[in-house]
């Protein structure tokens, strides 16, 4: 029998996905959901909240077809958003369908994306959007994603979870909507984006609850503007991070060019990599310091059992920090 090439085994299809809609009993669509997806080969993580659904997904083309007709056959789905791109190997360990409170947590009651949000802004009109002076650009990503890449112009809120977005918006407000980028008398504009859309559905209702009427947001996110926006014609510094192990994608969805520190699970760069900070699947420059000696003693011997199960040609699955999606 001759075994296929890598070049000719077709990449496989990842899908990040979410939708606001209102699930009365989350728990009990759960385990259907999962068995879809073990049955038909599918890795990722899929979270189900009061509030819908969101997580990223990989599998053959078939196989996440099958998945995403399920998902749309749910409660208010059928207009699910999703974000397609590919990778070469399967960029997840393994499937979870798990249950939590908020499909992306930001910690404000009241916040509801169907009652009350942003105006969404085109790929293709996002430039002109941004480039105007009287615009104030925010990412709404955490610290960690936004030094990997940004857009020209956009305020870095160094977050390091997306539940601080809101504290730091009402100690900063005076200040960013009062420096004098605006004409007197026109109602400020603030632009916003995220890696695939869900943070801001989230963002650009809370800032209009807090009173700001003129609020846009990018439609499909970073991911689709890289995907439609041609890179001569791009705003887009640098590469965005991802939530699997491809780390980065950059213009066209490329497959980008950092790493990750599975240690705490931020991205790491050439210049990381050369620091004597970082040791493979220990430490990295920025978490040796938050870890203590005996975390990163567990995590050498993680490391081990990993390249161990790799000289045997084996997969081997250890403890996985969660990162916020989206």
């Amino acid at each position: 029998m001759t075994t296929p090439s890598r070049d000719s085994i077709p990449p496989l299809t990842v899908a990040a996905l979410y939708r606001f809609t209102r699930f009365d009993d989350p728990a009990a669509l759960q385990a259907p959901l999962e068995g879809v997806c073990r049955a038909n080969g599918v890795r990722g993580t899929l979270l189900l909240a009061g509030e819908g659904i969101n997580g990223t997904i990989a599998g053959t083309e078939p196989a996440i077809a099958a998945v995403l007709d399920h998902i749309r056959a749910l409660p208010g789905c059928a207009a699910l958003d999703v974000k397609f791109s590919t990778a070469a190997s399967m960029p997840f360990h393994r499937m979870k369908v798990r249950l939590k409170r908020e499909i992306v947590t930001m910690g404000q009651p009241g916040i509801d994306p169907n009652r009350s949000v942003g105006t969404y802004v085109e790929p293709q009109d996002w430039n002109a959007l941004i480039a105007d002076p009287d615009t104030i650009v925010i990412d709404t990503r955490n610290d960690y994603e936004v030094a990997v890449g940004t857009f020209d112009r956009a305020i870095d809120p160094k977050t390091a979870s997306f539940r601080d977005f809101p504290a730091w918006f009402r100690a900063e407000r005076d200040r960013l909507l009062g420096e004098g980028r605006l004409q007197e008398g026109k109602a400020p504009k603030v632009a916003m984006f995220c890696t695939g859309g869900i943070r801001c559905e989230k963002s650009t209702a809370f800032l209009k609850q807090e009173g700001v009427d003129e609020v846009f947001h990018l439609k499909g996110g970073i991911l689709k503007y890289l995907e439609t926006v041609p890179e001569d014609e791009s705003l887009w510094r640098g590469e965005c991070f991802v939530f699997d192990q491809r780390v980065t994608v950059a213009h066209g969805l490329a497959q980008g060019s950092y790493g990750l520190c599975h240690a705490c699970r931020r991205p790491v760069s050439d210049a990381d990599m050369a620091s004597p900070l970082y040791e493979e699947g220990v430490s990295c420059p920025a978490c040796h310091d938050e870890r203590s000696d005996e975390q990163r003693a567990a995590y050498r011997e993680r490391q081990r059992q990993e390249t161990l199960a790799a000289t045997r040609g084996m997969a081997h699955v250890g403890a996985v920090l969660e990162k916020e999606n989206g």
